[in-house]
C-alpha cells in the first residue's frame, strides 16, 4: 500500500526515477509509437534568435535548430495577433477564417487541425496565450489560457502539462508565450542586455531611450529561450524526445514601428524551426524556400499521418525538411487589416521580390495604441523636432506609395521601393496578377474605406474612442464574398 501511495504521489515517471531505474518510466508505450506535435508560439518575435544570426543568444532554440531544420524564408499570414493566430490553427488565410482583423474570434464551423488531432485519439493541450475565442476550445483536451498580469509569460505551466498528460495516448500540445509582447518586465535570472551595443531595426529611432527599449525586448526573447530549454528537457525525461516533433515560430514581428502590423519582412517574416529525429529530416538545414503559416497544419496532419481537410489552404512542408532543395511553393501572400485602427494593405513574395498594394494610403500607420510607448514616443518626439529619417516619417504619411517592390536579396531593409522604375514593368505586371488573382479565387474582397471597421482611437489626440477590444460595427475583408465559404488557396506558382 505505501508503494501504491508513493506511486500515485509522484506520478509514474517520477516513481520510475525513484526506483533509480535510470530512464522514464511509462506504460503502454506503445501509443507512443503514434509521433506526438508540440507547437511553440512566440508572441511578437522576428527572427531574431542567434541560430537566424540575429542579436539574442537562444542557446535552446539553437540547439533545436542544429537538430532539426531552419526556414529562412516563412512568414506569416498577417503581422498582428490574433488574425494570425487562427490561420495558424486553420490553415487558412486571414479572410477566409471569418477572423481577419484584431480581437475577432474564430467563427464556429471553421476547421482547426487540433481538433482534428483530437478526434484521432491525441491528448490535445493549449497551455499559455489565447485570443482566438470559445469556439476553439473544443479542439482541445485542455485548455489553459493563461492571463496578463497573473502570469506574465505564458509558459509557467508547460512542462507541467507534459508531466500529466495521459502516458497511453500521443499528445498535441500547443504552448503559446506571452513573450515578447509589451509591457516589459524585468529579468531576474540573467543580465539585462546593454543598451549601449543595442543596433536599432529600420524605422526604430536611434536614440537612448529606443535602444534601451529594444534592450529590454531582447531581455524577454531570451527567456521564452529558457522556457523552449525546459520543454525539451522535460521530452528528454520522459524518454519521448525522439519522437516528438517540435515547431516553433513567432506570431509575427517584434512590437516595434515598421516591424508588428506592418507588411514589411520585420512584421511578417517568422522563425520558424522544425525538429524531428525520427521525421528522417536533413538534420542543420537552413533552408531557402518559401513557407507561409498556413503550411503548419497540413504539415502537422501529415506528422500524426491524417488526411488534410479540403478547408485547409496551406501545403505542408515536409518534403523540404526532408530534402532541402525541394520547393512546395514559388508564391506565398500576407494580409494587413484593422489592429485597433483602420488599415488595409496586402503583400506578395515570388523569388527575391515582395510586392506590397496598400488600399489606405490616405490612412497613417502610426499605431496610436501604442503612443505612450517608448519607441512610439521618440518618433513622435523627433517628429516635432522635424528629425525623422525616411522610412520612421513613413508611419505619419498620408501620401504613401499605393505599391511598393522590393528586391529582399539586395535590399533586406526594405528602404528602396522599385514600383516607380521601368526597368521592374515587367515584375510588377506579373506580381500584380498573382495579387489580382489570389483575391478573385480566395475571396478577398476589400470593403470600401468607409465601411470598414473605424478606429478605436482619435488620430489627433489618440483618446480612446470605443471602451472595447474593438468597435462594434465594420465590414471586413472577404465578407461580402462569403471567404469563409471559400477553400481555394490561389495561386502558389
Amino acid at each position: 500500500m505505501i508503494k501504491v501511495r508513493i506511486f500515485m504521489g509522484v506520478g509514474k515517471r517520477l516513481f520510475a526515477q525513484a526506483l533509480g531505474l535510470g530512464f522514464a518510466f511509462s506504460f503502454a508505450l506503445h501509443a507512443a509509437d503514434r509521433p506526438n506535435v508540440v507547437l511553440i508560439i512566440a508572441d511578437d518575435i522576428s527572427p531574431d534568435f542567434s541560430c537566424f544570426d540575429g542579436p539574442v543568444k537562444t542557446p535552446a532554440i539553437d540547439g533545436l535548430a542544429a537538430g532539426g531544420v531552419l526556414f529562412e524564408n516563412a512568414y506569416v499570414t498577417a503581422s498582428s495577433c490574433s488574425p494570425s493566430r487562427c490561420s495558424i490553427i486553420t490553415g487558412r488565410y486571414p479572410h477566409n477564417t471569418g477572423a481577419p482583423e484584431l480581437h475577432m474570434v474564430l467563427p464556429e464551423g471553421q476547421f482547426m487541425f487540433p481538433k482534428a488531432l483530437k478526434d484521432a485519439g491525441y491528448y490535445s493541450v493549449m497551455s499559455g496565450k489565447w485570443h482566438m475565442g470559445e469556439a476553439t476550445r473544443p479542439a482541445f483536451d485542455v485548455v489553459d489560457d493563461a492571463h496578463y498580469p497573473e502570469e506574465p509569460t505564458g509558459a509557467a505551466n508547460w512542462v507541467q502539462h507534459l508531466q500529466e498528460r495521459p502516458m497511453n495516448k500521443p499528445f498535441f500540445m500547443w504552448f503559446a508565450a506571452f513573450d515578447a509582447h509589451r509591457p516589459w518586465e524585468a529579468d531576474t535570472e540573467e543580465t539585462p542586455h546593454d543598451a549601449s551595443k543595442i543596433v536599432v531595426p529600420a524605422g526604430v529611432p536611434d536614440t537612448p531611450i529606443a535602444r534601451a527599449d529594444m534592450a529590454s525586448y531582447y531581455d524577454e526573447v531570451r527567456r521564452f529561450d529558457r522556457y523552449v530549454g525546459g520543454v525539451v528537457e522535460e521530452l528528454k525525461t520522459q524518454g519521448v524526445y525522439e519522437n516528438t516533433a517540435i515547431i516553433l515560430l513567432g506570431d509575427n514581428g517584434r512590437p516595434f514601428p515598421r516591424s508588428k502590423t506592418s507588411l514589411y519582412d520585420d512584421g511578417m517574416k517568422t522563425p520558424l524551426i522544425v525538429h524531428w529525429p525520427e521525421g528522417k529530416f536533413k538534420v542543420g538545414s537552413r533552408i531557402q524556400s518559401l513557407v507561409s503559416a498556413i503550411d503548419i497544419a497540413p504539415a502537422i496532419l501529415e506528422v500524426a499521418g491524417l488526411s488534410v481537410a479540403p478547408q485547409v489552404q496551406g501545403i505542408s512542408f515536409l518534403p523540404i525538411c526532408r530534402e532541402p532543395e525541394v520547393q512546395t511553393r514559388e508564391i506565398l501572400f500576407g494580409e494587413r487589416n484593422w489592429h485597433t485602427q483602420r488599415s488595409c494593405g496586402r503583400m506578395v513574395r515570388c523569388g527575391d521580390y515582395v510586392y506590397m498594394r496598400d488600399f489606405v494610403p490616405g490612412s497613417y500607420s502610426f499605431q496610436m495604441v501604442d503612443s505612450e510607448t517608448a519607441s512610439y514616443v521618440e518618433l513622435l518626439r523627433l517628429k516635432e523636432e522635424g528629425k525623422l529619417r525616411p522610412e520612421e516619417a513613413e508611419a505619419f504619411s498620408t501620401k504613401r506609395a499605393r505599391e511598393r517592390l522590393f528586391d529582399v536579396s539586395k535590399d533586406p531593409k526594405q528602404l528602396n521601393n522599385l514600383a516607380g522604375n521601368p526597368e521592374m514593368n515587367g515584375t510588377m505586371e506579373r506580381m500584380r496578377a498573382m495579387l489580382d488573382t489570389w483575391q478573385e479565387r480566395t475571396g478577398d474582397s476589400i470593403p470600401a474605406i468607409e465601411d470598414m471597421t473605424p478606429d478605436r482611437h482619435d488620430r489627433e489626440t489618440y483618446e480612446r474612442l470605443f471602451p472595447g477590444m474593438r468597435p462594434p460595427e465594420g465590414v471586413v475583408a472577404g465578407q461580402e464574398a462569403g471567404a469563409t465559404e471559400i477553400n481555394d488557396a490561389g495561386p502558389i506558382r
